[in-house]
């Protein structure tokens, strides 16, 4: 005997699905923000994305972690620059621009760390 089970539908806080398409939760659309996002919507978001989730991910503002990772440094890296607040793509070009001793350093650092995780991953 078996027994028919209906899929559960599986959904998610507007945070949480903001931070797995990388970008700001507080940038996104009112009925984005409001509401609860399902697998399938998150999925389809990511597969064809709307005007607005092309924008935000083309000009930010952009999270912490993605503005670390355009800079190539860790999150703490930017904290230690002083960087605590979301850059758009505009801002994150000119601070490459610039190339403040800050970044240089910490993109250093950067690089170690990633060389020792690479000797220490083939041991």
């Amino acid at each position: 005997m078996t027994s028919s089970k209906s899929k559960t539908i599986q959904t998610m806080k507007p945070e949480t699905a903001a931070k797995k398409l990388g970008v700001l939760l507080s940038a996104t659309p009112a009925e984005f923000q409001a509401g609860v996002v399902s697998r399938d919507e998150l999925n389809q978001l990511q597969a064809t994305p709307p005007a607005w989730l092309a924008d935000l991910r083309r000009n930010g503002p952009h999270p912490k972690q993605v503005v670390a990772a355009k800079l190539g440094v860790s999150i703490s890296g930017l904290a230690r620059g002083g960087i605590t607040e979301p850059l758009t793509t505009a801002e994150i070009d000119a601070l490459k621009a610039e190339n403040p001793e800050w970044l240089e350093r910490e993109r250093s650092i950067q690089a170690e760390a990633r060389k020792e995780a690479l000797r220490l991953k083939q041991r």
